[in-house]
């Protein structure tokens, strides 16, 4: 199940993003993006999660067979974890994510990110989304054959 080479990508071509958020720091970071109003693009959507050590490699994976475009999990700083070292699971459920299956199934590994952000970074939180969607936009539409 390769990923589709598609040089000819419409211009329109807008990425459906999901994105994982822990509860504690990155959906709090988010949330100060958006009272604060940041601009960034509306193309993801928000799965609320405890811990970021809580996602589970499979629902990358179910997230990306259902349509997703590219996959964003935040989490608290390594250090800060509200569950004392529930980042440092998610890093490691991460790493064994991106070195068996996304490689095995020849998905861009670029589709998958993971990345600390604090409640006091709204800014962050904000160009980080622009940035991962510009670079998903870039990939194209991710296709199963």
């Amino acid at each position: 199940m390769p990923e589709a080479k598609n040089k000819a990508v419409k211009q329109d071509f807008e990425p459906d993003i999901l994105v994982f958020c822990c509860n504690w720091c990155s959906y709090a970071g988010a949330d100060l993006a958006g009272v604060s109003r940041f601009q960034y693009p509306p193309n993801m959507r928000i799965v609320r999660v405890m811990c970021s050590g809580r996602v589970d490699p499979s629902f990358v994976l179910k997230a990306l067979k259902e349509g997703a475009d590219g996959v964003l999990i935040t989490g608290c700083h390594i250090g800060d974890c509200h569950y004392i070292s529930g980042n440092e699971y998610a890093k490691e459920r991460f790493e064994k994510l991106h070195r068996i299956i996304i490689k095995q199934l020849g998905i861009n590994e670029k589709r998958v990110r993971l990345e600390w952000v604090s409640a006091s970074e709204g800014r962050r939180f904000a160009d980080l989304i622009t940035e991962f969607t510009n670079e998903i936009r870039g990939l194209g539409p991710l296709k199963f054959y």
